[in-house]
């Protein structure tokens, strides 16, 4: 469709058609961007912004609705916390009152897709009263193809109106004047107070958690990649620092996805048409691909340039650490979509969570049962190091369900139950890989296990050739882990025996083994029978 052409919003209250540019090119955008005072062109022709007050997401602000339709099927708590229908109506005419206010500047228009997969993608439509919005969600969503816009019927509608603070927002129960509503009956979301772009990515991300597993998908956040062959698809899990965009980043084999992914009867589909990266000490030669893919039709967000060069200085977090880069998936030439296909992939034959033990205790790899599988997914465990965060001195462990704890919208046991029908239908083979310390902890004067032997790991893992070693198991968390592997100094696959004093590494594991114990509590009874699955207290037996 001409950006020309008169487009309609009148369904959601929006009176408005002179200004409203549906589905502009990317050029048209950043031109847009630029004469609206939104940011600037920088690095090779990449746009660059600043998204305010907030530079990441805030998820104390976003709340779910309450309604029939939906209420007795989420997973209610801190992380999707309940608003009424009543506040929710208030806040969307508050909203729709400011567009209707503003008619004589642009609105702009996203419609387009989430999930590669035909059979299971969400028609999205993001209205926003920003340019770089609309970029950001052409970078981050599946752009329709010729002739896809005629009849386009949206499933579910973000409304974004970053401009617009809720005042009342004590009277209504919420936490600030900011807010990220999501009215699951409607198929609606509003947002209000935050420019900040992923909101509207995790966004429709926590509405696919809701609307996939019941019908049988299981949505995941992790990364994909797949052989040259188009076949032996691996995914990684994992939490922030434990190496899965490193890690899933292979010269031989290409890219299906970095982030977010479903695993349907078909194989593997990637939700979405771009990547979200992070820029903080961003370097050409140890990250080439997010280096190079910064160019033309990219978005960059809160980084600090030169007023005058545009240069970047990748290592300045002045504005925010999280400093961040959007661009289409075409922008990776190691991708499946950039090879002319779409980003799917077969049914994994192998998964790998990642995690970093920064206590030192977890073998480099190991190899699950299924129920292990399940008890290390909902458990979803990596530790922060020391360093890391202000008041951090010593190791703390992080536990996010399913690798993804702030986008579930169903209990954990929900996801947990539909990656072990899948991984035992398909036979996938599951390990855990330690990507942290071996022989103590940091502040220890230990050393973190080696990027080399790492990904000596990973590649003994997709060819197969680690199931040629001897297993045993550990016995303070159960796990199988081999005990030779390749040119891998045994002494490192052995967790135990890394320590200079075996009784320390014993209290310490049994210290671990109680928090995973501890965290897995959180869930009830619905998973108390993968509880054996998990870590014992007791039996700290050398090995």
């Amino acid at each position: 469709m001409s950006s020309e052409q008169k487009f309609s919003l009148k369904e959601l209250g929006i009176n408005q058609e002179a200004h409203i540019k549906r589905n502009l090119p990317i050029e048209k955008l950043t031109e847009e961007t630029v004469l609206n005072g939104e940011g600037v062109i920088g690095m090779n022709g990449a746009v660059m912004v600043d998204t305010g007050t907030y530079t990441g997401r805030s998820p104390n602000d976003k709340f779910i609705v309450e309604e029939p339709s939906s209420k007795n099927v989420l997973w209610w708590g801190p992380v999707n916390r309940k608003v009424s229908e009543s506040v929710f109506d208030e806040l969307y005419n508050k909203i729709i009152a400011y567009y209707n206010a503003h008619t004589a500047s642009n609105t702009y228009v996203f419609d387009g897709f989430a999930g590669a997969d035909t059979n299971y993608r969400l028609n999205v439509r993001v209205v926003a009263k920003k340019s770089w919005q609309a970029h950001f969600c052409q970078n981050m969503f599946i752009n329709p193809l010729e002739g896809e816009l005629s009849n386009f019927t949206a499933d579910f509608t973000i409304i974004n109106a970053s401009d617009v603070h809720n005042e009342k927002f004590a009277e209504h129960g919420l936490n600030s004047e900011t807010f990220i509503l999501f009215h699951l009956g409607k198929k609606i979301a509003i947002i209000g107070g935050t420019e900040y772009g992923g909101e509207m990515k995790k966004g429709i991300f926590s509405v696919l958690h809701y609307i996939l597993p019941l019908k049988g998908v299981l949505s995941m956040h992790c990364s994909a990649n797949i052989d040259k062959s188009g076949r032996n698809t691996a995914l990684f899990f994992g939490l922030s620092g434990t190496g899965k965009t490193t890690l899933s980043t292979d010269p031989n084999r290409p890219l299906i996805g970095d982030d977010e992914h479903g695993w349907s009867d078909n194989g593997i589909f990637n939700f979405e048409g771009g990547c979200y990266a992070k820029v903080i000490n961003l370097d050409k030669n140890a990250e080439p691909d997010i280096y190079n893919a910064i160019r033309h039709g990219a978005l960059l967000e809160n980084v600090v340039y030169d007023e005058n060069t545009r240069e970047i200085d990748f290592t300045d977090g002045t504005k925010t650490e999280n400093t961040r880069v959007s661009y289409p998936i075409s922008h990776i030439e190691n991708s499946v979509f950039a090879s002319g296909k779409p980003s799917v992939g077969t049914h994994p034959d192998t998964i790998v969570f990642l995690t970093c033990d920064a206590y030192g205790v977890l073998p480099p790899v190991s190899r699950l049962t299924p129920k292990q599988a399940m008890y290390h997914f909902i458990s979803g465990y990596t530790a922060k190091v020391a360093g890391t965060e202000r008041g951090i001195t010593e190791p703390m462990a992080t536990f996010s369900p399913c690798f993804g704890g702030p986008f579930l919208t169903l209990h954990p046991l929900r996801y947990a139950e539909l990656l072990k029908e899948k991984i035992q239908q398909h036979q996938s083979k599951v390990y855990l890989v330690n990507t942290g310390w071996i022989g103590g902890s940091p502040s220890s004067g230990a050393k973190r296990i080696s990027i080399q032997n790492t990904r000596s790991m990973i590649t003994a893992i997709l060819d197969g050739t680690i199931e040629n070693s001897v297993f045993e198991t550990e016995p303070v968390f159960g796990l199988n882990y081999p005990i030779t592997l390749g040119e891998i100094d045994a002494v490192v696959l052995n967790p135990r025996k890394a320590w200079e004093d075996g009784e320390k590494y014993d209290i310490q594991a049994g210290e671990l083994a109680g928090l995973f114990i501890e965290n897995f509590k959180t869930y009830g009874d619905a998973v108390s029978h993968l509880e054996n699955a998990g870590p014992h207290t007791h039996n700290t037996v050398v090995i």
